[in-house]
């Protein structure tokens, strides 16, 4: 028996499910050196999911982890490996000593679209509370019939300094498609959740924007409407800031603007991290006003920001060297976006390989998201196109 974090992630690939969760799970076992896990995940790749029930037995019976969790993904990772669009699944386990983990249930509403108020909280379900000792929650969702900017809105009320960290899966885009694993059982809808009590975990939330311009103050705003920007009109701004910016950076404004939102009004400079980052949907010739992915509200500090590869990978180095000074985590769960990749980067294995080089090669298991669940200052969010991590720190951290 140990008193230490001890963690292990393995791959399998191909088509024979059998072979491939042998395949992971051997690497698992021999990294944990015997020891029982806590808690077992299983992010199953593309040509799995109807393997899910498979899988999910075979892992149990070879790791007897206390708690299981997964969910289907377009793709998967395992260490520094991103293994996409190909029969892969990869196994992450961890033995966590002294730790104590809640099994949670989300069942989606019968209509999603309709299942909230005007201030986006869910009507008609029942959704049970964390236990008031956690220390973070664990979160895999299906995206066609959960909510969850609506859950976490309500979470936050409930639990505001609760730091959720996940994903949406990304295995299917059609109700009843995917598959999300919770301890013995399996379902194709809501989401499953473990909440984490007695771990010393951190979080990091890489949007993949840097900030352009200067920062305002909104003056007028309806919803997602955004009006007037200290007192002129947001295209006003927009051209502003186009004309003083780099020729590189008016190319990345044309190819697609985002809005940042800061979350800790109470700071004095804003930077990388200070953001809740959301995309600009489109603009009112007429008015002048943009329409944003986004509430947005009077008194609000925004910033534009610009994405694109660079950019991306310039974000993720100054976060995690950031991360890294505040101390060496012993595992970790990567949530990157469908969107990023080698579609994004021309190259494998970026954020996995990034990830892992910049926080000593931890043992480190993810997946592609149809969104990515992580915190923005106190309050948690659902992403696009970031790359989240959910970091465990040493017992005597």
């Amino acid at each position: 028996m140990t008193d230490q974090i001890t963690a292990a992630a393995g791959a399998g690939t191909g088509s024979d499910v059998e072979a491939a969760v042998d395949a992971a799970v051997a690497e698992v076992a021999e990294g944990l050196g015997g020891l029982t896990p806590t808690l077992a995940v299983v992010f199953l790749g593309s040509g799995h999911t109807h393997s899910a029930d498979t899988i999910a037995e075979r892992v149990r019976h070879r790791l007897a982890p206390e708690h299981l969790l997964g969910a289907t993904a377009g793709g998967v990772i395992a260490d520094g490996h991103e293994l996409e669009d190909q029969a892969a699944l990869s196994v992450w386990a961890v033995h966590l000593p002294g730790a104590s983990l809640t099994p949670l249930r989300y069942d989606a509403p019968v209509d999603p679209a309709e299942s909230v108020d005007a201030e986006g909280r869910p009507q008609g379900v029942e959704w049970a509370e964390p236990p008031e000792s956690a220390d973070a929650l664990l979160l895999l969702g299906d995206p066609v019939s959960f909510p969850a900017p609506a859950f976490l809105s309500w979470l936050g009320q409930a639990r505001p300094q609760l730091p959720v960290s996940g994903g949406m899966a990304s295995g299917a885009g059609e109700p009843g498609g995917n598959r999300l694993l919770l301890d013995d059982a399996i379902y194709d809808d809501g989401a499953v959740a473990l909440a984490l009590t007695g771990v010393r975990v951190r979080t990091l939330v890489s949007q993949g924007c840097r900030p352009v311009g200067s920062s305002y103050v909104v003056t007028s705003a309806d919803r997602n409407l955004l009006q007037e920007l200290g007192g002129a009109t947001p295209v006003d701004r927009v051209r502003e800031v186009y004309q003083a910016a780099s020729p590189e950076d008016q190319q990345r404004m044309q190819a697609g603007l985002h809005l940042g939102t800061v979350i800790d009004e109470y700071k004095e400079e804003f930077g990388r991290g200070d953001f809740l980052v959301r995309g600009v949907l489109g603009a009112q010739q007429d008015t002048g006003a943009l329409v944003v992915g986004d509430l947005i509200d009077v008194g609000q500090t925004v910033q534009f920001q610009v994405r694109d590869a660079p950019a991306a990978d310039e974000d993720l180095r100054e976060l995690l060297s950031r991360f890294a000074s505040g101390g060496t985590p012993v595992a970790g769960l990567l949530f990157t976006c469908n969107g990023r990749g080698e579609q994004l980067f021309d190259e494998p294995d970026h954020d996995a390989d990034l990830v892992r080089s910049s926080l000593g090669d931890l043992p480190l298991a993810g997946f592609f998201c149809a969104g990515e669940i992580g915190p923005v200052g106190s309050r948690s969010f659902v992403h696009g196109f970031t790359a989240s991590v959910l970091a465990f720190d040493p017992v005597d951290a």
